[in-house]
């Protein structure tokens, strides 16, 4: 398991919250979070409680402010620790129709942009083979993240995404 620490302020200031756990609902613990320190392990953030809304993938680091985990705003609602960094192999087969349907792609390594990389712009389903990864909806590992662990993801929905849209991907990897 992994450590992280919640500070309502930033730069690591204001009444702050420890966690060594997956957590649904950190409201209990602080009202707004403006800044964290991963001191091990990796981590998803999400901005509501029981592990909705926008996803924040955050490895061994300071943040100072939220802007510099691409945080939309000060809230975070609930956590998990990433399991699937240590040692492991990597491989995903991404899709560009629902259903595991059209052409499919088989990787093993990251991929600043998806279309030039496949031809194609979206991903409509995808198999997590090994390891775990993080999807960007544009290039260059920007955007809204999403994360994804060993599975099957029929449909873009799964991993939590409005959007098939993605630009990008790469493994989640303990540094």
């Amino acid at each position: 398991m992994g450590k992280i620490v919640f500070f309502e302020d930033k730069d690591f200031q204001g009444r702050c919250y420890e966690c060594s756990s997956d957590c649904t609902d950190l409201h209990p613990h602080f009202s707004r979070c403006n800044s964290v320190r991963v001191e091990s392990g990796c981590w998803v953030l999400y901005e509501r409680p029981d592990y909705m809304g926008h996803q924040y993938i955050l490895s061994h680091g300071q943040y100072p402010e939220y802007q510099r985990w691409m945080g939309f705003d000060d809230s975070i609602k609930s956590c998990r620790s990433i399991k699937n960094v240590y040692g492991h192999s990597y491989k995903l087969r991404i899709y560009e129709r629902p259903d595991f349907g059209g052409q499919m792609a088989e990787h093993t390594e990251d991929c600043p942009s998806v279309q030039e990389a496949f031809k194609f712009r979206e991903i409509h389903s995808c198999v997590v083979m090994d390891g775990a990864w993080a999807f960007y909806e544009l290039q260059n590992y920007k955007g809204r993240q999403h994360f994804l662990e060993r599975g099957d993801y029929r449909q873009h929905g799964d991993w939590g995404a409005t959007s098939p849209a993605i630009g990008s991907f790469r493994r989640i990897t303990e540094f």
